[in-house]
This record gives structure tokens, sequence and C-alpha cells, in this order.
């Protein structure tokens, strides 16, 4: 059994602080939960033609099946263009203004996809953008000691740093312009707190977490790594120097990113200066959106204003359309698409299974030490209570919580 200072941290971190770990074990709600999500997903399919996964979630999500680890490579590398000749803007399903809310040790994120008004967005089961803020010295807060089961994330580090630790022995800091991919499958305990230098100095932190759901066949693989400093992601830039695309993920223009994905899967990050035009290839049997993190911009054949803050829905095509007009400022956002996943979906806090069987295993497993632990966990969840004191003596919790 987990001491009482680990469940702590468990309720600590995802707000379950009324429920006992038995009354998580009895959750009988988990597949109705599914349920919400698959209905309020079914406008994000990109293909016309739709299966029923199951008798609970019908409609669930495209006919496109997952590939297997060693076909991903190839299958995510190849080249857009030479698969789809003729070009089909993408069109335009919804626009979502992300809202702000607390998380892991309290800090402030805007979370356009894995909200109530998208849940989910096959095989994405979650962007949260962290920042921008300014942290005082010692006011710095991160995500202590919390378990994930059966999906990946990735986190990509804008400015500031975290430094990541695990029960697996993996640690090591994610600093400016870093990528990790983590794959958390058969489970893993981690921490993701500030780096020593943030928390005693203080600084500017920006960066987001996506949440990539893994197929029923790698939901149990062992946890695996990639993570890549800035110098190893490619960065293109259009001829007439208007665009910047960093490839984390996938390819754009004849630019292939070195990071391997369980599902073939774009992750873009764009800089448009003003006047820019870009075409940036989507395959037509990814599911997709474009979350504008800086300034705004134009989508689509219509031109259609998405800004700061918002998150486009991609319909039907195969190539997404962006523009920024002359006398508007730089934009910068994330273009996220990849093949959907047609299998039932139960979910619960940090894991991500098919059933709902599954789901209370994954909380037994924790329960019962099987995803082990990692030294230090008092002495982190300590840190992040004194910097949250400290952002409330200062004002700065408050000045948070007028945001949310």
């Amino acid at each position: 059994m987990f001491r009482p200072s680990n469940r702590k941290l468990w309720s600590y971190f995802y707000r379950t602080s009324s429920k006992t770990f038995a009354q998580v074990l009895s959750i009988p709600l988990i597949y109705s939960f599914s349920l919400q999500i698959s209905q309020s997903i079914s406008f994000l399919q990109p293909t016309k033609t739709q299966v029923q996964a199951s008798n609970i979630l019908p409609k669930m999500m495209s006919t496109t099946g997952s590939t297997s680890h060693s076909s991903v490579s190839t299958m995510a590398c190849n080249n857009p263009q030479e698969t789809m000749p003729i070009k089909k803007s993408r069109g335009i399903e919804k626009i979502v203004t992300a809202k702000k809310q607390r998380e892991g040790g309290g800090f402030v994120v805007r979370r356009p996809i894995g909200g109530q008004e998208v849940s989910y967005a096959s095989p994405f089961l979650m962007l949260d953008h962290l920042g921008p803020v300014e942290y005082a010295p010692g006011e710095a807060v991160g995500a202590p000691d919390h378990p994930h089961r059966g999906f990946e994330t990735v986190t990509y580090v804008l400015e500031g740093g975290f430094h990541h630790k695990d029960s697996k022995g993996n640690e090591g800091n994610l600093n400016s312009g870093w990528c990790q991919w983590m794959t958390a499958g058969s489970g893993v305990i981690h921490s993701e707190m500030p780096t020593d230098e943030l928390l005693e100095k203080g600084g500017r932190m920006e960066g987001f977490q996506l949440w990539v759901n893994l197929p029923a066949k790698d939901k149990m693989i062992p946890p695996r790594y990639q993570d890549t400093p800035p110098e190893n992601i490619p960065v293109v830039t259009s001829e007439d120097n208007k665009v910047t695309v960093k490839v984390i993920a996938g390819k754009s223009m004849n630019t292939t990113s070195p990071i391997e994905t369980r599902t073939p899967m774009y992750f873009l990050d764009i800089r448009l200066q003003p006047g820019a035009s870009f075409a940036q290839p989507v395959p037509e049997s990814f599911n997709g959106f474009a979350y504008m993190y800086r300034g705004n911009a134009r989508f689509g054949v219509d031109k259609t204003l998405v800004k700061e803050g918002q998150a486009l829905i991609m319909s039907e095509g195969n190539t997404l359309d962006i523009s920024i007009n002359s006398d508007d400022e730089e934009g910068r956002l994330l273009l996220i698409a990849g093949v959907p996943i047609d299998e039932p979906i139960a979910r619960y806090g940090p894991f991500v299974m098919n059933t709902e069987a599954e789901i209370r295993k994954c909380f037994q497993d924790f329960q019962d030490g099987t995803f082990g632990e990692i030294e230090g966990a008092e002495e982190r969840r300590q840190k992040t209570d004194q910097a949250v004191r400290a952002q409330k003596g200062s004002g700065t919790w408050q000045q948070g919580n007028k945001e949310l």
C-alpha cells in the first residue's frame, strides 16, 4: 500500500482530495464519460466514412487504423504532396476559445483540446498551454509526482525549464526549445518541477503539453523517452523568409523531424511574418487542429480569422492554408494532426485505456506500488507548497485567479 504522503500527492495533483482510493475504484460511470466524448467529437472526423467502434461508442472515430511501431517512421515521413496531387483546402469545422484553469501544483494553463467544448480530437486527448508567466524568485510551480498509463505526453518548452524525474530512473532538465516525447505505455510515475535556476532566480516560463492516445496494442508497452534538444529539431524557412516552421514531428517544406511517433502525425510550430501566406499539406486521413498562441491569422479559402488563444478544428481537405495581413503583427501557432484511432476509449485522470475494467486495474496497480515511486516525493510537494505560499504573499496567485 502507498504511504499517506503518496496518497496526498495524488489528491494534490488531480484535485480529488474529497475522494478516497476506495471511492475512486468504485466509480461506475467511466464509460458514460467516454460516451460523452464520442458524441462531442463526431464533427472532428475528416473522412465521410465512419464505423461503429462498439455498441457503447457509436461513430467514435474515422475508419483509418493505427500502424505498428516499425511502420510509423516510414508513414510519418512520407511527403504528403506525393500522395495528394490535387490540392483541397481544409475547411473550418469549429473555432474554440481556450479556457484558463489551474493544473499541477497551481500553474495556469489554457486548454483548447481536452476541455468541455472539445473533449477529444482523436488521437489527441489534450493540449495545455502554460504561460507565458513571469515568476519572481521562489514562485515557480510544477507538477509533483503523479502517474500515467496508456498514452503519450509531449512536453515542448518555449522559455524557462522543467526538471523531469521518474520511477524508472530517468532524470534531466528540459530547457528552452527542448521537446520531450514520453511514451507512458504500461505506466510510470514522474514529476515535472521547475528547474533549480527558475525556482531560485525567477524568470519567464512558457510551454505546451500534448497528450496523444495509444492504440490498445501499445497501451502496455514499456515506457520510452525521446528528449530532444533544440539543435536537433529541424527549422525550415520559406523562400521569401516570411514563414518559419519548427518540425517537432512529421514533415514540412521537405524537412523531416527525427522524433519517432507511434501514430503518423504532425506537430509543427509555425511563425508567420506580416504579409505571409503558407499552405501546409495535411493528409486527408488525419484529424487536426491549429492553435494560435501568439497574434492572429486567417485560415482557409475564406480567410477566417482565428485570434490568439483560439483553436481551429479542421474539416475535410488535404491542405491547411494560413495567411497574415501585411498590416498585422507576427503570428505563431501550433499545427497538430494525426491518424485517428478507431477504438473505444475509457479515461479517468492520468489513465487512458479501452475499458472500465482496465481503468480500475490502473488504480489498483498504482495503489499497490506497481508503478514504483520516486525518492524525494515529500520534498517536491513541500517546494510546491512553498511556491504557492510565495505567490499568495506577493499577490501573483490572486492575479492569476482573476484570469480564470
